[in-house]
């Protein structure tokens, strides 16, 4: 198998349950690309969340669910998208005795692959009114302002702060993009940035993330970096970087990554998810 796994290549969705198929990536491959080592300078987890999860029964009847996955983002490794979508659908023709048997098994199975201990969460149908519920974005949309971009690889030069003035800002955008490193194909995120410091230039930082359009990384590498820039540039006192990206093959995943280590995201879709 390849570098990245099942990513790119075609490959046959396995009949039973496989957890070999399970690719990780480490995340220190990214992180030494951002100069990150040693202690973390942010908290957070990755959510993902996928709405095409069915099993058996033991009389061989359908279950369906939607399920909601917590990396740590301390864990050493990744799980690549494809190769986690076929995990999942090797569930589809297996017969297994409940519901909790299946979540304890994608638990002990996804923590085994990622080195850590993975939150796992199925919701059933009878729970879907009043979970996974789409909310809108809290704070300033920077998606009207009148920029002009020549260059569409991000450069933390690109980000501009005014010292002068220390004050809490909430920011959010609908225009990040960027490429899978491996097939190529565009990845599609809102992204709410949140910190307490100097002021950013609004212009400058929607600049900044459209910037990511030709961007070549996983969803999780973008958004540490997008942290990372905003952190070493502009010296908040505090930040939080939450991109949602829309689903491929019914898996959505949403980074976070914040220096409030006491912190804890909300699992809201957005609206395009």
């Amino acid at each position: 198998m390849s570098l990245h796994g099942p990513l790119g290549s075609q490959v046959e969705y396995p009949e039973q349950y496989s957890p070999e198929v399970l690719h990780p990536i480490p995340r220190l491959d990214g992180r030494s690309r951002l100069n990150v080592q040693g202690d973390l300078p942010f908290a957070g987890v990755d959510i993902w969340n996928a709405y095409e999860m069915s099993w058996l029964n033991e009389r061989g009847k359908p279950l369906v669910a939607c399920g909601e996955f917590h990396f740590p983002v301390d864990s050493p490794n990744i799980i690549e998208s494809k190769s986690f979508k076929l995990y999942l659908n090797s569930f589809n023709q297996g017969r297994w005795a409940s519901t909790d048997a299946v979540q304890k098994t994608l638990q002990n199975d996804l923590s085994a692959a990622c080195g850590a201990p993975v939150t796992v969460v199925l919701h059933r149908p009878a729970a879907w009114p009043g979970g996974l519920g789409i909310d809108a974005m809290r704070g300033q949309c920077l998606d009207e302002l009148d920029i002009e971009m020549r260059d569409y690889q991000p450069d933390a030069a690109l980000l501009v702060c005014h010292d002068d003035r220390q004050l809490a800002q909430s920011y959010y955008s609908h225009l990040l993009r960027s490429r899978c490193p491996v097939t190529g194909q565009p990845d599609w995120a809102s992204v709410h940035i949140c910190c307490d410091g100097p002021k950013l230039d609004e212009a400058a930082l929607l600049r900044y993330l459209v910037s990511f359009r030709q961007q070549n990384d996983f969803h999780e590498q973008c958004v540490e970096q997008i942290f990372c820039d905003i952190w070493r540039q502009c010296q908040p006192e505090s930040l939080t970087v939450y991109a949602r990206y829309l689903r491929r093959g019914g898996l959505d995943i949403n980074p976070w990554r914040s220096s409030d280590p006491s912190a804890k995201p909300l699992n809201s879709r957005e609206f395009r998810q």
